[in-house]
């Protein structure tokens, strides 16, 4: 909340709570309730302002990273040149659970790319989610495959980096975009440039081999291949199975443009050199942006939330005591008097 709002709000809520209680003064259990809501204000507005001590760290450590995966979902990325024979899908989905493990207490956020680009898991601290949302990734579904960009994520990365350092200027922003390079769309990919000035670390992987791979169809039905046939090379004789390449040279630019590394990934190895500055703390957000602060905001949230509790078990109990009255039915029979007693006064008659 800007500093305007929190001081708006307090002194209107502040204010009326106070009048109440100087208005309720004379009645005991009236006063009580006021008092106790104007307690209940004071912690709320204590929340709203946050407060918060120096972590005494310069560097941002693991619990002050979020962790960004931009991972490329074309058809390519089933090339069957990972390790023995298996996609590079499968690399990748590895790769994104032993970073997550290596940095684990950071948060995560997963986006993916084909013809367009998807936000499939938001900022979370929760990495089995991340985790589970690789693996249910699969590649674009053949039949609708029409060429693609590299770095069609650009916005969108740029977009989610912009909103997190926004929300949280204090935590490092580190991006790992995992793909093979191959650009099918026919244009020039853009320039990642712009989303440098938010990115504080992390690493392009390239996956896949000179030699290449095929790719298998993938119709979209079920999680894995339902079909045995290869995606083929329409623009060659004979129609072959089309290969896929790696286009390092593409990837190297993409990771000059966001200021990382480029690390080729195969099956034997490890991505640990890539993680290491992330999980030793060595990555750390600008000037300014650095300082770990330990909340305290808790103290005060903790007793707010048992007084409201308190509150509303009142105010309900209040309410199930408040029952009409039943109408008196009048006697049957000459003589009936009115509910109330007494005879009703005459039109004029002076009470």
């Amino acid at each position: 909340m800007p500093w305007w709002l929190v001081i708006v709000a307090a002194a209107a809520l502040l204010g009326f709570t106070g009048w109440r209680v100087v208005a309720e003064r004379r009645r005991r259990r009236a006063l009580l309730t006021w008092v106790r809501r104007l307690v209940i204000v004071a912690l709320l507005l204590v929340v709203a302002v946050r407060p918060s001590l120096p972590g005494g760290s310069a560097q941002a450590s693991v619990a002050q990273l979020n962790v960004f995966f931009v991972v490329d979902t074309t058809s390519s990325i089933a090339a069957e040149d990972w390790g023995d024979g298996q996609r590079r899908l499968d690399g990748v989905r590895a790769d994104v659970a032993e970073v997550t493990s290596q940095l684990a207490g950071a948060r995560f956020s997963l986006l993916s790319f084909d013809s367009t680009a998807v936000l499939r898991t938001p900022l979370t601290d929760d990495a089995s989610a991340v985790v589970a949302a690789a693996d249910a990734m699969n590649q674009e579904v053949t039949y609708y495959s029409s060429g693609s960009s590299i770095s069609e994520a650009n916005d969108l990365l740029a977009e989610r980096l912009t909103e997190a350092r926004q929300n949280a200027p204090e935590r490092a922003n580190v991006v790992y975009y995992l793909g093979d390079g191959e650009q099918t769309s026919g244009t020039e990919p853009e320039s990642f440039a712009a989303s440098a000035g938010d990115v504080d670390g992390g690493a392009v992987f390239g996956y896949g081999t000179e030699q290449g791979g095929k790719m298998r169809v993938f119709d979209g039905y079920g999680d894995e291949y339902s079909t045995e046939e290869y995606i083929q090379d329409r623009t060659q004789p004979g129609d072959p199975d089309a290969v896929s390449v790696i286009d390092e040279d593409a990837l190297r630019r993409i990771a000059d443009q966001l200021g990382v590394p480029y690390v080729h990934r195969t099956a034997d190895t490890s991505v640990d050199a890539a993680v290491a500055d992330a999980r030793d703390g060595a990555v750390a957000s600008d000037d300014g942006r650095a300082d770990s602060l330990i909340d305290l905001y808790w103290i005060a949230a903790i007793p707010a939330f048992l007084l409201l509790l308190l509150d509303v078990a009142l105010v309900a109990r209040a309410l199930g005591e408040v029952r009409p009255s039943r109408p008196t039915r009048p006697g049957r029979g000459h003589g009936a008097t009115p509910a109330g007693g007494g005879h009703r006064p005459e039109r004029g008659a002076q009470s």
